[in-house]
């Protein structure tokens, strides 16, 4: 048997004799808090993340395709329906789906309350899987193509504002020279959370856009893209722009929708935070667990030293026993973390202020290639601290710890 992987196991089996025992369950206890809490960090972060990012892609889209216009209100100028670049960016396999969509500034009137907003007119061909998921009530409109349906999807927020109800009938003004008005009944409620989105957009049929607007059969107002992979957003973007006419402009989401992206950024750059603070704090306290084993075993040593073992030979049995307690608190650090993250996504405990946090409670995204990330760099980053206390082995004379009393 190798004597430094005995020597070492001796060591640990001296629990509760030694005043290091307790110390050991400290330092197995430091690392596992720091596990668990890296873990809910990281699974919270992605969670709150792709949730917000979910809402905003229902309501918009990943990439947004229209005419330049100098005009920055919600009007738009028509896009005719045989561009030649559209076949072009529809065989692209980066690109998931495109829809046709067309916006137009209302003013939605009830009995009591009035409210201007933008009507979002789509298609019988819009892809709904991105947007379906924030309806809460009612369903989604049952559009047809030769024919003008009078429905209309309102946000929870409109609803309550207005005093609304699922079937109601709503009175409609377009915002135009002579207004013009129509009566649309409401077949659903959304509900995004976000309120800079909910108390702006209201979805309906495409065709009444371009009865009202005067625009011909096929037209309308811009392009939504939705693409496979977000990481390729970039590089999506400049592949369009080379295809597309330079009459066209291509916006990302997060040019659409700035604000949201950069609070992403500040969240990222607080995890770093939290990062290095938990590894400083799991450092320090794994540091002081070696110093007090070895100081507690310094005649130990001081024989190991007598008898001819090289310092780095003793500097294995601690950094050993180390090791076994950063494993031991990893294992701990990960029954806690996965698990409160797992009652957390399947009971919902926690509860969120929706007008705050965009939603009702605190979601949970499982990345199972980040939890082994955290767990080989807790483990690879504090056993290289852990060298800077066996340092200390190297200046106890032999003599002299051979005489130190307990």
């Amino acid at each position: 048997m190798n004597i430094t992987f005995f020597l070492a196991e001796k060591i640990k089996n001296t629990k509760n004799q030694t005043f290091s025992s307790l110390i050991i369950k400290i330092g197995v206890a430091s690392i596992a808090i720091s596990i668990s809490v890296l873990l809910i960090s990281f699974f919270v972060l992605f969670g709150f993340k792709n949730t917000i990012k979910q809402k905003l892609f229902g309501i918009s889209s990943h990439i947004q395709i229209s005419k330049i216009t100098l005009n920055r209100s919600f009007e738009e100028a028509s896009m005719p329906n045989n561009l030649p670049f559209l076949k072009k960016i529809e065989n692209n396999p980066e690109i998931k789906s495109i829809n046709k969509v067309g916006q137009k500034s209302i003013i939605l009137k009830s009995e009591e309350e009035i409210s201007g907003v933008v009507l979002k007119g789509v298609d019988e061909n819009y892809d709904w899987s991105e947007f379906e998921t924030n309806i809460i009530a009612g369903r989604k409109l049952n559009l047809d193509k030769d024919e003008i349906k009078n429905e209309v999807i309102i946000s929870e927020k409109i609803k309550k504002d207005l005093n609304l109800k699922l079937n109601d009938d709503l009175l409609v003004y377009f915002i135009q020279d002579p207004p013009r008005a129509r009566k649309l009944k409401i077949v659903g409620i959304y509900d995004t959370n976000v309120e800079e989105l909910d108390q702006v957009y209201v979805l309906g049929d495409l065709k009444l856009i371009q009865k009202i607007n005067g625009w011909n059969e096929g037209q309308y107002g811009h392009l939504e893209v939705f693409i496979n992979d977000l990481s390729k957003l970039d590089i999506l973007k400049e592949q369009l722009l080379d295809q597309i006419p330079v009459e066209f402009q291509v916006l990302k989401i997060t040019e659409i929708l700035p604000q949201f992206f950069d609070w992403f950024n500040l969240l990222d750059r607080n995890i770093l935070m939290v990062i290095v603070l938990i590894l400083v704090v799991a450092a320090f306290n794994m540091i002081s667990v070696l110093l007090i084993m070895i100081m507690e075993r310094t005649p130990m040593v001081g024989l190991l030293k007598s008898i001819g073992t090289s310092n780095r030979k003793i500097q294995n049995i601690f950094l050993i026993n180390g090791s076994k307690i950063i494993i031991r608190g990893m294992i701990w650090g990960n029954i806690i973390g996965f698990g409160l993250c797992f009652l957390q996504a399947k009971f919902h405990f926690i509860k969120l202020d929706a007008a705050n946090y965009y939603m009702s409670f605190v979601p949970i995204e499982w990345d199972f290639k980040v939890a082994v990330l955290i767990n080989i760099g807790i483990f690879m980053a504090v056993l290289l601290v852990l060298i800077i206390p066996t340092w200390f082995i190297q200046k106890i004379n032999p003599v002299k710890a051979l005489k130190y009393k307990d």
